[in-house]
């Protein structure tokens, strides 16, 4: 176990510099110093002593990716790309490209527990909603029941979220006029803003979790265990929730382990369709605005993010079946 632990963290430490790597090359691909200057100072009439201080003040003043010493001399000076690779792996973000100059570490820490709040409970929810909806499926399989269940599945993953939003918040916004349309407040006033986007977002992933569990779950209906389960008289609910949720479980563990991230970084679409200040919505503003810095540190955190929910993950397998060794 150890061993592989230590292998693991290996590998995370040289996807997590590529990954930093890919995104610098790619950012100032499109944009170099001087343009995210004059988008960030504002105005046609930008002088070039403006744009200096600006990437003075921010780093950029230095050689991007490759520094070559000057002839007859040793001197090395740090490059923009390694200074914030070390700044990265460290977790200290600095501050926005913007006019602002925010703390990103203040603002993450801040932001992510709004997302959390919209998070958290649509990650409960949609686990209980989609095993108890697909195990009733698998409950009257073969009936009328489970049919229109399947057609309902088929047609709710088959309409897009921006649908969802646009209905939900025309009709309980709107017109009964039960939630704010958007918004945010904190403590619990936060409850009356979130409880529109958390039900608009599990309505929008229920059809397809639904649908996955009841293939899986029908999967393992089939096998010899659940005959023999059957033959030595269990019901059929003892059947279902001792042996075929159980061994369906690392399935779903990989379903649910890789909604984790989205957990922490808050969800893109409905937190700015809602006004809800999470970590979503702060991505939206850092590409909107070409703020490297903040688009460069949520691109890192995103991927730290994977590489752990992959990591407990694989440690839940090991958990869940005996049979599985880590190796």
């Amino acid at each position: 176990m150890t061993a592989y632990l230590l292998r693991r963290l290996g590998y995370a430490l040289v996807i997590l510099l590529g990954v930093n790597l890919l995104t610098f090359f790619l950012f100032f691909t499109v944009n170099t110093p001087d343009d995210m200057a004059r988008l960030n100072i504002g105005g046609k009439r930008v002088t070039q002593e403006q744009i200096d201080k600006w990437k003075a003040e921010r780093g950029y003043d230095r050689p991007l990716v490759w520094n070559a010493a000057e002839p007859g001399t040793a001197k090395f000076t740090r490059t923009v790309l390694w200074e914030r690779s070390i700044s990265l792996l460290a977790l200290q973000f600095g501050r926005s490209d913007s006019a602002r100059s925010v703390d990103i570490g203040h603002e993450v820490k801040t932001r992510m527990w709004v997302s959390l709040q919209l998070a958290l409970p649509l990650f409960v929810l949609q686990l209980i909603a989609s095993i108890g909806f697909s195990l009733l499926l698998v409950w009257f399989r073969h009936s009328a029941l489970d049919f229109w269940g399947v057609v309902l599945c088929v047609v709710m993953l088959s309409i897009s979220s921006l649908f969802y939003i646009i209905v939900g918040q025309f009709l309980f916004s709107r017109v009964l006029r039960l939630v704010p349309i958007s918004g945010y407040a904190p403590g619990l006033d936060a409850v009356r803003f979130l409880l529109l986007p958390v039900a608009l977002s599990l309505l929008s992933r229920l059809g397809g979790e639904a649908r996955l569990y009841r293939a899986m779950f029908l999967e393992e209906i089939g096998k010899d265990y659940v005959r023999t389960a059957r033959a030595k008289g269990l019901s059929e609910l003892r059947v279902l929730g001792r042996h075929v949720l159980r061994n369906a479980l690392i399935p779903i563990i990989t379903s649910a382990g890789s909604y984790l991230p989205y957990v922490f970084l808050g969800s893109l679409v409905f937190e700015s369709f809602f006004g809800i200040p999470g970590l979503g919505a702060f991505v939206i503003e850092a590409i909107s605005g070409q703020d490297f810095a903040i688009v460069r540190t949520m691109v890192f955190l995103s991927a730290l993010l994977y590489i752990a929910s992959n990591l407990v993950i694989d440690l839940a397998y090991g958990w869940v079946d005996p049979r599985v060794r880590l190796a």
